[in-house]
């Protein structure tokens, strides 16, 4: 998937979600969801405790469990409001380099 494709992931922002946050927002997906989020993080982060809470949710609506109301693509404390996920930091805006330190000069 490509980061447009990752827009149509079932939570937004998921690149940016925590593992802690991650844990907490799949409980209202079913599992052909959840099976999405393990493909795409297989293929980009690859965060090993991302991927032991998605199977662990996988075993879980496997045996039965059924998802919780409410709506993962909802915002929320974790989400920001008006973010797109990207950056605002450029090299435009960078300072610009100093000549370092040498013994026997200094500051004044």
């Amino acid at each position: 998937m490509s980061a447009h494709q990752s827009d149509a992931l079932p939570l937004p922002d998921y690149d940016q979600l925590p593992a802690g946050t991650v844990e907490h927002r799949i409980r209202s997906l079913g599992s052909d969801d959840v099976r999405r989020l393990v493909e795409y993080e297989q293929a980009h982060a690859d965060r090993p405790q991302v991927k032991e809470i998605l199977a662990a949710r996988l075993e879980q609506l496997d045996a039965g469990a059924e998802p919780s109301q409410g709506d993962a693509r909802a915002g929320g404390p974790d989400i920001p409001a008006g973010t797109s996920g990207g950056s605002p930091v450029s090299p435009a805006g960078a300072a610009e380099p100093e000549e370092p330190l040498r013994h026997g000069k200094h500051e004044m």
